[in-house]
């Protein structure tokens, strides 16, 4: 969380550029004070109860994060926690199952499929690559960091695509040729768990 709220505040511009292409234009803006509430939230919090820390994560984006982002962040941090209630510790196969869990929430709660130029289209090739990861008996590091790769992938392959959902839709055929805003936060956020993984933090 440290470091995603890290890579909030530093990419606060280029998000907020992002949107503005193609939304409201606050995306970085609405992330950014987002993660400064949860790292308010979890300062001095001396729980590791992981899917404890995940739901408050996830209630502090919604109570503080405007737009659609919000509700999104939230329910994916939500999900996570209930696959993880009361547990200390995660290997590779039970953050696949959290990050699985709250993947479904988010498509559930947003109606978005593969394709629709929203923050689904890195979540699901991270998800995807995790499990192959697993399947294939990667390491945890190892693992994360081909999930932050496909992640970037899926982010990058979202600047042809017309917008199907959220207010970049209002765009039609001129939502094309930019980058999603909300792919891009998603990536961000699985390289910083690949990055905390790869320095045991």
């Amino acid at each position: 969380m440290k470091r995603f709220s890290a890579e909030m505040a530093e990419n606060r511009a280029v998000l907020t550029r992002l949107d503005a292409d193609i939304g409201d234009g606050d995306h970085g803006t609405n992330m950014d004070r987002g993660m400064r509430k949860v790292m308010e939230k979890l300062e001095g919090s001396d729980s590791d109860d992981i899917g404890a820390t995940l739901k408050a994560v996830g209630m502090a984006l919604i109570s503080s994060v405007g737009g659609a982002a919000g509700p999104l962040y939230g329910t994916l941090f939500m999900q996570m926690g209930q696959a993880t209630a009361g547990r200390s510790e995660l290997d590779l196969a039970g953050f696949t199952e959290a990050l699985e869990a709250g993947v479904a929430g988010v498509q559930k709660r947003g109606k978005a499929e593969p394709g629709d130029k929203t923050m689904v289209d890195a979540l699901l090739p991270a998800l995807e690559a995790l499990k192959q990861a697993g399947d294939e008996g990667a390491d945890v590091p190892d693992a994360l960091a081909r999930a932050a790769d496909a992640a970037r992938e899926g982010m990058e392959a979202t600047v042809p695509l017309v917008a199907r959902k959220g207010r970049a839709s209002y765009l039609g055929e001129r939502s094309a040729g930019h980058q999603d805003p909300g792919a891009t936060s998603t990536h961000l956020l699985l390289k910083s768990v690949a990055e905390a993984a790869a320095d045991g933090s």
